[in-house]
Order: C-alpha cells, then sequence, then structure tokens
C-alpha cells in the first residue's frame, strides 16, 4: 500500500450518550467508505465495531473500537467509543489521539448528561468537532429542539449545513444548505433532486445564516455582503473550514444512521470541517519531554522527522497476547523493527504491524504520519506510552483518567483459584486504566473498584470468557476505625509461673484522645528504672499490634496518645514478650474506660443533576446521612451538589442516581475525613462485628 499523504487523513472520534446510534453511524460510514459490503445491526449483533461478547449481550459499546475506510481521496480512520457512563472514560482516553469529533445528538432525546461530558473531554483537547442530528426518523424527533438544546448547552451558535426533509414518519431526506440541493431516499436508493417547493423558504433562511456568519468572520467578506453581492460558493466553504477549526460556531448535519440517509454529506461535511493532523499541529503542537533532561521538545507531523507514537488502547488477548493501539505523531513506524518506550526506558521488539477494521486486521509494512494501527506483544507497554527512535527519546503527556467510584470485594467461586483471579485481572487491567486491583491489608478481601457495577460486571465476565475464572462480587466492608473519646489510666500486668522460668511484666499506662486524623504517640515516662530500658520498646509494641486488631469491633484503633508511666519487673522472670503481653492488657483494659467510639470514612461527594431532579436527589442524600454544603449552577441546566457523605450509604449510589436522574445523573467522590458512628448504628456494627467472630472460631 503507498504511503499515505498527512493531508488526507482524517482521524474521527465519534462520541456520544449511550444509544445515540454512535455504532450505526460508524456502519453507514464504513459501508459508504467501502470497507464493509453490508451494514450490521445493534438488535442482530452483528456489527463491525461493537464485537466483544459483552457488548453483543449488552447491545451498547463497552469499549472503543477502530476502522479505517477511504472517501474522496481521505483515509478516514474512525474512533467508536462508548457513550454508557460507566465506560465514559476510555471515550476521553481516545479523543487524545483524534485530530476531530462528530458529535451525535439524538433528535429524540437532545442532549443528554454524557454528551456534556464527551464534549467537555473534546474540549480539553481543543478538538474541532461538528454535529450530527440522529434518528430523524424516529417518532417524536424534532431537529429545531435539538438545535436549540445544542446551542443552550455549549453556549456556541449552532449552524445547520443540512436540515431535514420532514420529521418523524414523513422523514424523506435532506436539503443541503451549501450546494442547494436535496437528497431524498426514493425506491429504496438516496437520490440528488431539487429542493421540494414546501422546504425552499425554509432552506433559504438557513442559507442565509450561514452566510451571515461566515461574512461576519472576513471585513472583506462582510462589505461584500452588505453591498449585496453574493458570496461565492468557494468563500462559502473556506468560512466553514475557518469558523469549524477556530470553534467559531458548531457545524451541524443531520440523517437517519440506520437507513443510511446524510451519511455521505456527513462524511463530506468532516473533511471539510475536521483538520487533517497537519492542521491539529497548528492548534495544538505535537509537545513532549526528553526524559533525558526533562526538557520540552516539539514535533512536526512528517515522516522525516524521529519517530513518535502513542499508544492510547491495549486488548488483552489470551492466545494472541497482548495488543497495543497506537497514533504515529511524526516519523514511521515500520514492521519488523526495534523501538525504545520512552516512559520505560526498554526496547520493545516490533514485528508484524495492522490497520484495524473492527476485529478485522489488515497487514502493514509500515505506519506513517497521522495513522492509527496495532502491533502485538509488546513486553513493557502500557496505555499512555510512548514509543520512540532509540536516540530521539519523548514522552508525549498521558492521558489522567478518574479514579475508580465503587469498589467490590471479590472472590473465586472455585476454591484455590485465588492465583488465576489476580493473574487474569492484571491482563484485564492493562487494557484498562480506569479498573483498579488491590488486596485489602485489614480485611484480607480482593477489592475491585471501577466507574460503576456494570464496568464491574462487565470486567468479571471478561475475566471468566478470557481466562476461564469464575468470581463473585459483594459489597466490600468499610474501613471503620476505633478511637477514644475521653482519657483513662489502666494496669497490665502479666505474670506466669509453671515450673522453671517465669514470665513477669508489669506496666501502668495512661492513654488520652488526640484530634482528629493525628493519628498515634506514645510517651516514654518512666522515672527511675522501674522498667528497665531495654522492655520499653515491648510494651509500645504490644500496644501498636492491639492498636491495628482493634478492641471495640476489630477495627484499628486511631487518634491516641498513649503513655508509659510505672510498672516494675523481675530480674529473672522479665521478658520482652512478657512486657509486650502486658502492653496489651492495659491498652485493652484503659480503652473501655475512655468511651471508646468506632470512626467511619465520610467522603466528599460532587453530583451533577439535572434542575428538574435537584430536591430529589438531595432528599436521597439527606436519607444517605449527607450534608450539604452547596449547589452550583452548571451550563445546560444542570446543578452541581456539593456534600459530605458517609462511605456505608453510597457503596451501591452510582444505582440510585441513576434511577432518580434516567441516567443522566453524574457523580465523583474522594475520600475526606473520618466521623463518629451514630450510636444505633455503631452497635449493630459491633454486634455484627462479633457475630462474624463467633462464627469463625
Amino acid at each position: 500500500m503507498a504511503r499515505l499523504d498527512v493531508n488526507q487523513i482524517r482521524n474521527v472520534a465519534i462520541i456520544a450518550h449511550s444509544g445515540a446510534g454512535k455504532t450505526s453511524l460508524s456502519e453507514a460510514v464504513l459501508l459508504n467508505g467501502g470497507a464493509i459490503d453490508r451494514m450490521g445491526s445493534i438488535e442482530a449483533g452483528n456489527t463491525t465495531m461493537d464485537y466483544e461478547i459483552e457488548e453483543i449481550a449488552r447491545k451498547i459499546s463497552v469499549t472503543s473500537a477502530i476502522a479505517y475506510c477511504d472517501w474522496a481521496n481521505t483515509r478516514i480512520n474512525l474512533i467508536d467509543t462508548p457513550g454508557f457512563i460507566n465506560f465514559i472514560e476510555d471515550t476521553r482516553g481516545c479523543l487524545r489521539v483524534a485530530d476531530g469529533a462528530v458529535v451525535i445528538v439524538s433528535a429524540i432525546s437532545g442532549v443528554k448528561a454524557e454528551t456534556e461530558k464527551v464534549w467537555k473531554y473534546a474540549c480539553e483537547f481543543e478538538i474541532p468537532r461538528i454535529v450530527f442530528i440522529n434518528k430523524m426518523d424516529k417518532e417524536t424527533a424534532n431537529f429545531k429542539m435539538a438545535l436549540s438544546e445544542l446551542e443552550k448547552s455549549f453556549e456556541s451558535e449552532a449552524i445547520p449545513l443540512n436540515i431535514p426533509v420532514g420529521e418523524g414518519e414523513s422523514f424523506k431526506g435532506i436539503a443541503d444548505i451549501i450546494t442547494m440541493k436535496a437528497y431524498i431516499l426514493q425506491n429504496g436508493n438516496v437520490s440528488e433532486v431539487e429542493i421540494p417547493p414546501d422546504f425552499k423558504d425554509v432552506a433559504d433562511g438557513y442559507r442565509k445564516k450561514l452566510v451571515e456568519k461566515i461574512a461576519e468572520a472576513d471585513d472583506a467578506l462582510l462589505e461584500k455582503y452588505l453591498e449585496g453581492s453574493n458570496l461565492t460558493q468557494d468563500e462559502i466553504i473556506k468560512g466553514i473550514k475557518e469558523a469549524s477549526l477556530t470553534r467559531r460556531f458548531i457545524p451541524v448535519v443531520c440523517g437517519a444512521a440506520t437507513l443510511n440517509i446524510g451519511i455521505m454529506q456527513l462524511m463530506d461535511a468532516l473533511l471539510l470541517c475536521l483538520p487533517s493532523p497537519v492542521e491539529m499541529s497548528r492548534i495544538s503542537p505535537i509537545k513532549g519531554k526528553n526524559p533525558k533532561d526533562g526538557k520540552q521538545l516539539e514535533r512536526k507531523p512528517i515522516d522525516t522527522d524521529p519517530l513518535t507514537a502513542y499508544v492510547f488502547k491495549t486488548i488483552a488477548d489470551p492466545y494472541a497476547g497482548k495488543m497495543s493501539i497506537f497514533r504515529v505523531y511524526s516519523g514511521v513506524l515500520k514492521a519488523d523493527s526495534t523501538v525504545l518506550n520512552a516512559n520505560t526506558g526498554t526496547k520493545e521488539r516490533v514485528g508484524q504491524v495492522f490497520y484495524l477494521v473492527g476485529k478485522k486486521h489488515v497487514p502493514a509494512q509500515s505506519v506513517g504520519v497521522g495513522e492509527i494501527a496495532a502491533v502485538v506483544k509488546l513486553k513493557d507497554t502500557n496505555v499512555g506510552d510512548t514509543l520512540c527512535e532509540e536516540h530521539h527519546p519523548l514522552i508525549l503527556e498521558k492521558v489522567k483518567f478518574a479514579d475508580p467510584i465503587i469498589s467490590y470485594a471479590i472472590a473465586p467461586k472455585t476454591k484455590g483459584d485465588e492465583e488465576k483471579v489476580s493473574t487474569g485481572l492484571h491482563r484485564i487491567l492493562e487494557e484498562d486504566p480506569t479498573l483498579r486491583f488491590t488486596r485489602d491489608e485489614e480485611s484480607k478481601e480482593m477489592i475491585l473498584s471501577g466507574m460503576g457495577q456494570v464496568h464491574l460486571e462487565v470486567a468479571l465476565e471478561r475475566l471468566k470468557r478470557k481466562f476461564g475464572v469464575d468470581v463473585a462480587m459483594k459489597t466490600p466492608k468499610i474501613p471503620y476505625r476505633e478511637t477514644i473519646r475521653a482519657s483513662a489510666q489502666a494496669q497490665g500486668k502479666y505474670k506466669k509461673q509453671s515450673g522453671g522460668r517465669g514470665q513477669y511484666g508489669d506496666c501502668w499506662i495512661e492513654i488520652e484522645p488526640l484530634h482528629r486524623g493525628q493519628g498515634y504517640e506514645f510517651a516514654d515516662k518512666i522515672v527511675g528504672g522501674v522498667i528497665p530500658q531495654q522492655y520499653r520498646p515491648a510494651v509500645e509494641k504490644g500496644i501498636i499490634e492491639t492498636m491495628k486488631e482493634g478492641i471495640l469491633a476489630g477495627y484499628p484503633v486511631v487518634d491516641m496518645k498513649v503513655k508509659l508511666v510505672d510498672g516494675s519487673y523481675h530480674s529473672v522472670d522479665s521478658s520482652e514478650m512478657a512486657f509486650k503481653i502486658a502492653g496489651s492488657m492495659a491498652l485493652k483494659k484503659a480503652f473501655t474506660d475512655a468511651r471508646p467510639v468506632l470512626l467511619e470514612p465520610i467522603m466528599k461527594a460532587e453530583v451533577i443533576v439535572p434542575d428538574e431532579t435537584l430536591g430529589s436527589v438531595i432528599g436521597d442524600l439527606n436519607s444517605r446521612r449527607g450534608k450539604v454544603q452547596g449547589v452550583e449552577p452548571q451550563a445546560g441546566g444542570n446543578q452541581k451538589i456539593l456534600c459530605l457523605v458517609p462511605m456505608a450509604e453510597m457503596l451501591t449510589y452510582a444505582n440510585q442516581l441513576q434511577s432518580i436522574t434516567s441516567g443522566r445523573g453524574l457523580y465523583s467522590m474522594e475520600a475526606s475525613h473520618y466521623e463518629e458512628v451514630p450510636g444505633h448504628i455503631s452497635q449493630k456494627i459491633i454486634a455484627e462485628r462479633q457475630k462474624q467472630k463467633t462464627e469463625e472460631h
């Protein structure tokens, strides 16, 4: 295959809320571009982009997919991204390598919370975008409603490049505002015709608005327009491109993806409105750091610059090995070559290189600037790493993914499979940077954390399918803590005589509470050697071990100062072990007299909800013992609630928020501090822990 001219490449992410029609649109684009010979459907489970078993079963995209096609002498690299909130961070990772985006807005449901989220991601990477209003053929489709929601949500003027001819059942096709031609579905085929007379005035009105908007940006054009002269077609096209690249207005097209109406015009529009890698490098230069000296370097999007390729996705395959998907920013990556991973400093052997069309592999000898391709079996390369020439290292900035918001404890259904779970999950973590897998030292549980319950369920389905391990999920244990609210003192005396040398340790300690978050302090106040120096550390050791094990309900003790004030020893029978036990005994006695209490972790949460559900969400947070700290208005008719809520009340919050807001609510949270558990809840927790201990013994 001849090397592609970098100016004839478009790297385009298709982004939207779940169910807007991203995968269906990808199918139509690939069909028109000749990459596939028939359109698959979500219902039939035979689309090019949703090929994972979990996606087919759930009828949603759970991971991004890559494909390419050629259109009007230009290579379009498509990235079909997830829109379901649990998987939306994958979309963010893909936008890192896109030069433009097609944002789909449903003509039925308009702009949703996820649409706003992916729009923000596109803004983060300064990506020009075009909006496709989809589902014009569906009942209740409303083009003007979608347009008005666009402008309201994104605070930018939306300028249609084409408009629908009819809506819902009467939808026949589209009227192109640039060419002033209509493309109407007749006898199963779309034909170019004159704009129907009953739509001509509407089309003229939109064209006038488009021309005015273009003229406003250029003094010479404005003068020409005000003098009554018409702008030429070339001037209009040039004006649309300039406005799109500078994001002065939002270019809008429309159609019906499943009927393949308006898709060819969308493809023409994305070639016009979205930048090539060269044009994108002017908007956002290719910059990175030299790992040797930390200096910033810049690369040009040309084949003759040193190789710089960014790995934005990996796919774990138990048979083929790990597949790394990358985009080349400069230079050429050749098959059967050696490259440097600039992040790890290790050399990687590149074997076969290939393009992707969904799960299909198309071999390539080399991959040039602006291209997206894949390679298998790179040993030490993960998402966010930069591949370079050995003598020209450069690290491109990584995407910082959001932290997980929900955690579950997991355990294999078959005893002895713990190692298989760990090995398999680490492979799955390589392909999904938003998952976390840890072992809780306190509870000894394996903890899997992710962006929502569905996210974790899909990860475990993959674990079973790819690595043959079946795992059960359960709510993880809350990391409660124990502390005291008063001072107390007690004696710990350990005396054991059983023939021969005995054991003797005796100590007095005083304990007092510290401020929340201060941890633990130990003070040696022994005077006159009543406990010899060599035994005092043993007393503290016994105290620390007991604090770790917990006294009230088996949770670690925090925020307490311990003073060792007195004691006695035996010249023969005393030992470190005896004083360690004495320290433990003293703490247990003093602790029960110091008004002990349980502490629970409090989370700082941000919840974004539509205006109309604000009251219900606040009511729900109050019922979860939440304390609302403030409410801030957000763009697009949303409100941000800032609140503090106990972790125990938020473990399954994602599901409840989805239910209250019909999937439009978003939330994030982070650990804030610890607070006392209310008495009635504390009693339940202590009783449960004691019951567990009894059952274990």
